[in-house]
């Protein structure tokens, strides 16, 4: 019994000390009509970026719940990237944002939207409901 409350204290400061990153970018999905866009650009973006320079892995961070037809937002860490590499996935992420929003139906599709400038804190995010841990559509676990 002392083992297993042990291994699972372990566990549970490992995750929570895990979590490091501080500032991150905000990504919202809207609808328009008929539910959200995907958020396969923005992700293949994130995949390609990563292995192109060699980074860690992003923390990305899923709101869910802000509407009737499944709006929500990404939180995308960005505090492992030097500050030219951060300025560069910026550049890119906007350009695949605009580039999923020109090829996009006008009425009936949703629309990312993406503001660069804006940097949301691990102090901002602890105020937030619904927040999970979100890689590759993926649901892995709650964030306290």
């Amino acid at each position: 019994m002392k083992n297993l409350i042990l291994t699972f204290s372990i566990i549970c400061s490992t995750f929570v000390f895990a979590q490091k990153n501080q500032n991150y970018v905000e990504v919202s999905y809207a609808s328009i009509c008929c539910g959200t866009p995907s958020t396969n650009p923005v992700m293949g973006y994130i995949s390609d970026f990563q292995k192109k320079n060699k980074t860690k892995t992003f923390e990305i961070l899923r709101q869910s719940g802000l509407g009737r037809e499944g709006e929500f937002n990404l939180y995308i860490s960005t505090d492992h990237l030097s500050k030219t590499k951060k300025n560069s996935f910026l550049k890119g992420l906007q350009s695949a944002i605009s580039s999923q929003n020109t090829r996009r139906n006008q009425n009936s599709d949703g629309i990312v939207n993406f503001e660069k400038s804006k940097i949301v804190t691990r102090a901002d995010l602890a105020k937030i409901e619904n927040l999970i841990i979100y890689k590759n559509n993926l649901k892995l676990n709650k964030v306290k």
